[in-house]
């Protein structure tokens, strides 16, 4: 793909838009970029596109901005079915999103790894599994790093390995991964989606530009993963916690084992550092993906036995007076914080709440009602949460984060646990779960600091 002397609008200035202007601008194309937050709001991504020439636009799309270029690149973040994006559709624009910008351009064998849970951990691991066989490894994609900043990296033998939202599939056409995985399918964006059914579609993309060469890694337990199966090109590799499969990772006995014919041991469950049976699956599915790529058995077992927590995924924080402190900002949908409820057998202190995704909290009634002492509500969608919880355990309705860790703490007794899984995005109060997950951390550090400082204990 010839960028160079073209003009090419870059919508939306999150991580990857800037990643793609400067990419872009790189290669000789002529960039602007285009979002509708404020100058203000901006004020840290502009500067560096401003010093290499790139023209910038806030505080609106303008029509003529989008009329007049070659190519529009659309960040994630931005829906593809806004007004500029249609019409410049009509005027026969050409219209990709970041991932496909980087299809164009990356060499060596992507994984794409997607699911609405367990992306994160899965994907980091699984570049771990990979790194550990000898290979040259990059990991990225929406876990933090643009995956569009690997092309001057990579080479033929390189294995970048990429977490994908259905956001980044929306807007895919070339992009092909040698393996592939979708760890599950509950519901997720879906006011973004609109429904259920346009999710998994959205999701199902990830298998579209594969051959019967490539490798296609799913859930076994999960319905919605053996339906989409169903007439898949790529080779169908299957991960399953609760029985054993023809191809693929599972458990039997305590055990992992692998099995594309002959079966092999991979490493006891109990060598798993990770918290929760969700994390089993989690590598489970980086077992037969490393299996796929070549790596033998005991490099995966070495690679999995010395992984710890990701950060914001179930994170221990701290234990102070006894009662320990869990960071689980990742935790953004119901499916989510299930998981996370899951993982811990009762005494929580549950913090939920935030910007809605169109959810269904009544499904947690169940394990709040078994596992959960208060539920602590935050953020934009707190009433919904509160409406739909129910009354089987006491509710504070504390309006901030800071505020749900100090009554946490004035409440949570020795053995307890100080739990934040919100099932709900951030962007009500925070830029993103990372920044929602560090300001969880620092309150419970600075509640550690008045602790030591006290011999009260502070609060």
């Amino acid at each position: 793909m010839d960028v160079k002397g073209k003009r090419v609008l870059v919508v939306g200035l999150g991580k990857s838009g800037v990643a793609s202007a400067l990419f872009l601008e790189s290669r000789g194309a002529r960039v602007t970029v285009s979002d509708a937050k404020s100058e203000d709001q901006l004020r840290d991504e502009i500067p560096a596109l401003l010093d290499r020439g790139v023209t910038v636009e806030t505080g609106k799309h303008g029509e003529r901005t989008f009329r007049d270029q070659d190519l529009i690149v659309v960040s994630p973040g931005v829906p593809g079915d806004v007004g500029p994006l249609q019409h410049a559709r009509r005027l026969g624009i050409p219209v990709i999103g970041e991932i496909e910008l980087t299809a164009r351009f990356l060499q060596g064998n992507i994984v794409a790894i997607t699911g609405s849970n367990g992306k994160t951990t899965t994907t980091t691991l699984t570049g771990e599994v990979i790194a550990s066989g000898g290979r040259k490894t990059l990991v990225g994609g929406n876990i933090g790093t643009p995956a569009i900043t690997f092309v001057e990296q990579s080479s033929p033998d390189t294995w970048v390995v990429l977490e994908i939202s259905s956001f980044q599939l929306e807007s895919i056409e070339s992009f092909h991964p040698r393996i592939s995985a979708i760890l599950n399918v509950t519901p997720d964006h879906l006011d973004r989606h609109g429904s259920m059914e346009n999710y998994i579609a959205a999701k199902r993309r990830i298998f579209e530009n594969q051959s019967a060469d490539d490798y296609a890694v799913l859930n076994a337990d999960s319905e919605v993963c053996r339906q989409l199966a169903e007439g898949l090109k790529p080779r169908v590799l299957w991960f399953s916690r609760q029985h054993e499969v023809q191809r693929g990772a599972y458990v039997r006995g305590g055990t992992i084992f692998y099995r594309d014919g002959e079966e092999v041991e991979i490493m006891p469950v109990e060598e798993i550092a990770l918290k929760g049976a969700h994390n089993v699956e989690n590598v489970l599915a980086a077992v037969a993906i490393g299996m796929a790529a070549g790596v033998e058995p005991a490099a995966i077992r070495r690679a999995v036995k010395d992984f710890r927590a990701v950060e914001h995924r179930l994170e221990y924080v701290a234990t102070l007076r006894g009662v320990q402190y869990y960071n689980d900002s990742k935790a953004t949908n119901v499916d989510a914080t299930i998981k996370a409820l899951e993982s811990f057998p009762a005494n929580i202190h549950l913090i939920l709440g935030g910007k809605d995704k169109g959810s269904d909290y009544s499904e947690l009634k169940p394990l709040i009602a078994e596992r959960v002492k208060r539920v602590y509500t935050i953020g934009a969608a707190a009433a919904k949460i509160e409406s739909q919880i129910g009354t089987s355990v006491p509710i504070t309705s504390a309006q901030t984060l800071e505020s749900a860790v100090g009554k946490a703490a004035d409440l949570a007794t020795e053995g307890d646990i100080v739990l934040l899984a919100p099932a709900c995005a951030s962007f009500d109060q925070y830029p993103s779960y990372e920044h929602r997950g560090r300001a969880f951390k620092q309150l419970v550090q600075a509640l550690a600091a008045l602790q030591s400082a006290s011999p009260t204990g502070g609060r």
